[in-house]
């Protein structure tokens, strides 16, 4: 059955581009309230223009998830709007070949904006939404980690590992709220951002060597996980990482 999200609340950050555009897109298009997050607001809201253009409800915030203060006062914009706030996909991070590398060489201060992004955007987002959705009877938390947290060779893949832990940890202290708290790491996902990062070979060579199912991940797979572990059909899913990435690596 298809997921629907009538009268629910959602919102996203990270949503100017790539997964977080497509979540807001398909949660509008099953009768969700979207909420486009993004440090470019233009882009957040060029989104939801988009979305409202084809009959959704949806509004673009310009946000800085690191900024924990900027989040709290946008959260209030968004309860004061809609009325509360039933799902949150803390999407936003720091990506791709710039930080796919070790610490040593990303450099201090880069490697604090990848934490203070990709770890603390995750803790700022999940914090602040506890309580609105604790006043509704309850909610859903989905985090995006990625395939590299099992590794754990770079600095991306540490701060992904990062949110696995958080999403454990966070599954445990809001239970008691009724809010679930899962997420999805994604493998090599054909996202306009990535297809620029790589060669099209490039893409042909990990989906026939190194993946099961040999053909090239598309944002659509990710989505279709986000509706489940976002809707009631999940409701007995909770602390779950769901790894999404054609069987790549089996073995882990």
């Amino acid at each position: 059955m298809t997921p629907n999200f009538d009268g629910k609340v959602a919102v996203i950050t990270g949503a100017g581009a790539g997964f977080g555009a497509a979540f807001a897109r398909a949660l509008a298009q099953r009768g969700a309230a979207v909420a486009l997050l993004d440090i470019d607001s233009a882009a957040a809201e060029h989104e939801a223009r988009a979305i409202r253009d084809r009959g959704g409800l949806a509004t673009g915030y310009g946000c800085d998830v690191a900024d924990d203060a900027a989040f709290d006062d946008v959260l209030a914009r968004i309860v004061a709007e809609r009325g509360g706030v039933d799902i949150l996909i803390n999407n936003a991070g720091l990506h791709s070949a710039e930080f796919n590398k070790g610490f040593a060489e990303l450099g201090s201060a880069a490697s604090r904006r990848l934490i203070d992004v990709n770890i603390m955007g995750v803790v700022n987002g999940s914090v602040a939404c506890r309580p609105v959705m604790a006043a509704r009877g309850g909610g859903v938390i989905l985090n995006i980690s990625s395939i590299a947290a099992w590794s754990c060779t770079t600095a991306y893949g540490v701060s992904k590992l990062a949110v696995r832990g958080l999403t454990l940890s966070f599954a445990h202290e809001f239970a008691g709220d009724n809010i679930r708290v899962n997420a999805i790491a994604p493998g090599l996902i054909a996202t306009d951002k990535i297809r620029g990062d790589f060669p099209p070979a490039f893409f042909d060579h990990f989906a026939n060597t190194l993946q099961s199912v040999h053909r090239t991940g598309e944002v659509d797979d990710v989505v279709s996980a986000m509706l489940y572990l976002c809707s009631d059909q999940s409701s007995f899913v909770t602390g779950e990482t769901l790894k999404v990435s054609g069987g790549y690596p089996l073995a882990l």
